[in-house]
């Protein structure tokens, strides 16, 4: 009896110490949450996918030249509650984004806000008013 206690008590220890690396993937270490930057730009790409979805833009710079950005949103379950689907943004959708930026790559974004093509702020959460 002792020693399968002793087997289940190690079982769970091993699955207790595999799980937190899983839970640091929803953490905000990659962005620098003590800044926040606002870009507008062209839509190239909208991924309706898990674990988040990605939003690819095209944003100009100060001198023109077209700089690649990437976004990050929440699940798409998340998203599909707050009224996207995945036709909400398309190639050539003019967007305003808002949110942290990556501290590795300063043209990703971790999205906190954003404004849709018609002008109006998206919903980024089924509680958000």
């Amino acid at each position: 009896m002792a020693k399968k206690l002793a087997l289940m008590l190690f079982a769970v220890a091993g699955l207790l110490s595999s799980s937190r690396p899983m839970l640091a993937h929803h953490g905000t270490a990659a962005f620098d949450t003590k800044n926040v930057v606002s870009v507008k730009g062209t839509v190239t790409d909208f991924q309706f996918v898990n674990p988040h979805c990605q939003i690819y833009f095209e944003v100009k710079d100060d001198k023109g030249e077209v700089e690649k950005w990437e976004g990050e949103l929440t699940a798409p379950s998340k998203l599909s509650r707050a009224g996207w689907t995945k036709h909400t943004l398309n190639p050539g959708d003019q967007i305003t984004v808002g949110g942290y930026p990556g501290k590795n790559d300063p043209h990703t974004i971790w999205i906190q806000k954003l404004i849709g093509p018609d002008g109006q702020p998206l919903r980024l959460s089924e509680t958000q008013d």
